[in-house]
């Protein structure tokens, strides 16, 4: 890429980070209530990216070929009983992730 295409992707990604830090403050001022639906999305969207992010990581699981989904299991259990003692997805997500590629690494 040439200099002035390096500035414009810089600028680029400047405005987009800009835009993307800024806006829900000009939209939602800290002095009005937040409308309805933002507090239903902000219920619901957690679960939703966690359901997404598990189709995601099961979609080309095969029980016929290779491991036959074992470390894929092992890790999905390693996930649910994080997330049931402690309550944090982060923690359950990386919990499982971890799991599974010390599986995948070290055992399959």
């Amino acid at each position: 890429m040439t200099v002035w295409q390096q500035v414009i992707m810089v600028g680029m990604i400047v405005l987009g980070t800009m835009l993307t830090r800024f806006l829900p403050f000009l939209l939602f001022p800290s002095g009005k209530p937040t409308p309805k639906y933002i507090q239903y999305l902000g219920k619901v969207l957690p679960s939703a990216v966690f359901g997404l992010l598990v189709v995601y990581c099961l979609k080309k699981v095969s029980l016929f070929a290779g491991s036959r989904g074992i470390p894929e299991a092992v890790s999905m259990a390693v996930v649910i009983a994080l997330h049931l003692w402690k309550r944090q997805m982060l923690l359950s997500i990386a919990g499982g992730t971890v799991c599974y590629m010390l599986l995948v690494q070290f055992v399959f």
